[in-house]
C-alpha cells in the first residue's frame, strides 16, 4: 500500500541526503530531477520516466501540476511505505523494492507520483501535514489519484487499492494518528534495515539508543518545566 508520510520541515536537506543525492545516478526529465541509488539504476530510471510520460500522455493537467510542484523524484528506501513526499527535498520518494517489483505497474508508479505531487502542492499552499488535517489531506491526494486513473484502461486493481486507501481517510478513522504512524515507521525501518542486511543485534541496539534519547529528552523537558514553574513562585 502507498503510505505517504511528511518527512521533516527544514528547508535545507540533511547532510546525508545531500551526499546520497550526489552519489545517485540521475537525469533530468522536463525540468524534474530523477535519480536512484538502487542496484539497477537504469531500470529504475526507465520505469520512472515511463510513468512520467504516461501522465503526460493521459492527463496533461496532472503532468503540469507534477512539473510545477515537484523538484525531484528519487528512488530511495522508504522505511514506512511504498512512497512519500519529503519536504526538505521537495521530492517524491519511491521505494526501490516497489519500483523494481514485477507486480508494480507503470500505472501504479504514475499514480504514486500524482499522489505525492498533490502533497507538494498542498504544502506549497501552506497546508501542514498535522495529525488533525492528515485524513483530509490524504483524501485529497487519493482523490487526485483516482481522477488520474479514470483516464487509463485496465487499472481496476489500482482503482480498488486507491478506494481502500480512501476508506482509511474517514474522519473517524485512527489510521493516520501520530501513534499509528510512528508504529508503522518503526516496523518499516526494521524491514528496511533487514533489506540492507543489518544484523539483528545492530537493529535492536539502534532502537534502544533511539528510545534512550527520546526518554532523556522527555525527562529534560519535564525537569525544565518544573524549574520554570518554580521560578514563577
Amino acid at each position: 500500500m502507498l503510505a505517504t508520510i511528511y518527512r521533516g520541515s527544514s528547508v535545507k536537506p540533511p547532510l546525508v541526503d545531500r551526499i546520497q543525492l550526489w552519489l545517485s545516478t540521475s537525469r533530468m526529465i522536463d525540468g524534474i530531477w530523477i535519480g536512484t541509488l538502487s542496484d539497477d539504476p537504469e531500470q529504475a530510471l526507465q520505469r520512472v520516466e515511463a510513468a512520467l510520460r504516461l501522465i503526460e500522455r493521459s492527463t496533461p493537467l496532472h503532468y503540469q501540476r507534477v512539473k510545477k510542484s515537484l523538484s525531484r523524484i528519487w528512488v530511495q528506501l522508504v522505511p514506512h511505505g511504498a512512497g512519500c513526499y519529503q519536504h526538505s527535498l521537495n521530492a517524491c520518494l519511491l521505494d526501490p523494492r516497489v519500483v523494481a517489483s514485477e507486480t508494480t505497474t507503470i500505472e501504479w508508479i504514475a499514480s504514486a507520483i500524482v499522489h505525492e505531487a498533490t502533497h507538494a502542492r498542498l504544502e506549497n499552499w501552506g497546508i501542514r501535514y498535522d495529525e488533525a488535517a492528515r485524513p483530509r489531506i490524504e483524501r485529497i491526494c487519493a482523490t487526485r489519484e483516482l481522477d488520474f486513473t479514470r483516464h487509463l484502461t485496465g487499472v481496476d486493481a489500482l482503482q480498488e487499492e486507491i478506494a481502500q486507501r480512501l476508506d482509511l481517510c474517514r474522519d473517524e478513522s485512527t489510521y493516520y494518528t501520530d501513534q499509528n504512524m510512528q508504529q508503522s515507521m518503526d516496523e518499516g525501518a526494521v524491514e528496511a534495515l533487514r533489506h540492507l542486511r543489518t544484523p539483528e543485534w545492530a537493529i535492536s541496539l539502534l532502537f534502544r539508543v533511539r528510545d534512550l534519547r527520546v526518554g532523556v529528552r522527555r525527562f529534560t523537558r519535564r525537569i525544565a518545566g518544573t524549574l520554570v514553574g518554580g521560578s514563577r513562585l
